[in-house]
């Protein structure tokens, strides 16, 4: 299968490794990765901020930058919920409302990609330790993400899987939340990073870096033992085996 590889700002600028491991696993999983090298922003950041003007011009951008009729996968539940659902806000009964609506119904995150539409959930990934899922607001609420991402960290060798306690309850990050509320946002990680040492985890894994970002900077405040992983660079991980 042939897709069109879309890689939020935020990946592309603090974790361009998780990129090139999306790369990866696509291939891996038997497609033709397209990355179109315009590619920018999805409006996100605007948009949760307030300004819809601004949004709604880096979202016709990312239109133009994305077929109609093209499979759209990318490593973040976030941006993909985006363009999923607030672009009805800025462009239903546009110029661009057809194309807009063919590409929602076109972009995927990347493990709802790969067990809904590939079927694939092996990938010969290794990782040794003990890990909990966590569950990012928009992977469950927007893009309706809750098994995938564990089928397929339940194939990694090696990993043994665990469930977070509280798992549904946000990291505190919500972009600009964390800016405007820094003490609500840092007690919400504390509150998450606490429920994972409970029952002795490694690492925190999930498809959001952005929640990641926010975690992973708690713990190395604090010093704690623990670490956090995007799903892409866990299964591009420990391939020698196959």
């Amino acid at each position: 299968m042939k897709v069109e590889l879309f890689i939020p700002c935020f990946i592309d600028q603090m974790y361009p490794d998780t990129a090139f491991n999306t790369v990866k696993v696509l291939e891996k999983a038997g497609c033709t990765v397209k990355y179109n090298t315009a590619q920018t922003c999805c409006g996100q950041p605007a948009f949760n901020a307030g300004f819809w003007d601004e949004a709604k011009a880096i979202g016709s951008k990312f239109l133009d930058d994305f077929s109609a009729d093209g499979v759209i996968v990318s490593p973040s539940a976030s941006c993909t919920g985006m363009v999923r659902s607030y672009y009805n806000d800025l462009f239903t009964n546009t110029a661009v409302h057809n194309k807009c609506r063919a590409v929602q119904g076109n972009i995927y995150e990347l493990s709802d990609f790969l067990i809904n539409i590939l079927n694939v959930d092996y990938f010969g990934a290794e990782l040794e330790g003990r890990a909990v899922y966590h569950d990012s607001c928009s992977a469950l609420r927007e893009c309706k993400i809750k098994a995938e991402p564990r089928q397929l960290l339940e194939k990694v060798h090696g990993l043994e899987l665990v469930e977070l306690p509280d798992n549904e309850t946000c990291c505190g990050f919500g972009g600009t939340f964390a800016v405007k509320f820094d003490a609500i946002s840092s007690a919400m990680a504390q509150q998450k990073v606490d429920h994972a040492l409970s029952v002795n985890a490694d690492y925190i894994i999930s498809t959001d870096a952005s929640c990641l970002l926010h975690l992973q900077s708690y713990i190395d405040k604090q010093q704690l033992p623990l670490k956090t992983m995007h799903i892409a660079d866990v299964l591009a991980g420990g391939w020698g085996n196959i």
